[in-house]
């Protein structure tokens, strides 16, 4: 049976990356691969959904990786974070961005960075299996709070 090996240490491995103590990081490139890593697990899930024209499976998209989306992602999963997930998703939040998104808060935005860095810290932690737990959790209880509010 094939050893498994992460997305990331193939990368790593087929280009020669060395590697790096991530806790250096500043929270912004953290949070450059972890939007990647985010919209990725995102569009696989819509692909996922069956063959459909590009522009559905884009907006089908966008509905999830927009920062409000993520805003509010982020706040339903805050009690089920650890003390270094925590410490590494306020990092991304107070950091100071080089730009803003068109159609969110400045508080959205922010919150939208912080799950964006720690995302990109569980990825280079090579701990996918986190990442896919916490937004499994938070998609979760989104949809019981829209099944409560719509319920009522």
């Amino acid at each position: 049976m094939e050893e498994s090996i992460s997305l990331r240490e193939m990368i790593s491995e087929s280009f020669g990356l060395k590697e790096v103590d991530i806790r250096t990081y500043s929270p912004l490139p953290l949070a450059y691969i972890g939007d990647a890593v985010y919209e990725l697990i995102f569009r696989t899930m819509m692909v996922g959904k069956g063959n459909m024209p590009v522009n559905k499976l884009n907006g089908l998209t966008v509905r999830y990786v927009k920062a409000p989306a993520q805003a509010l992602l982020v706040e339903s999963i805050l009690g089920e974070l650890t003390e270094e997930e925590l410490t590494v998703y306020k990092r991304g939040r107070n950091s100071k961005p080089y730009s803003m998104a068109k159609h969110a808060t400045v508080e959205e935005y922010k919150k939208a960075t912080g799950l964006e860095a720690l995302v990109g810290f569980l990825y280079l932690k090579d701990r996918t299996a986190r990442i896919l737990e916490l937004i499994q959790i938070g998609l979760h209880k989104l949809e019981n709070q829209e099944g409560n509010a719509s319920g009522r």
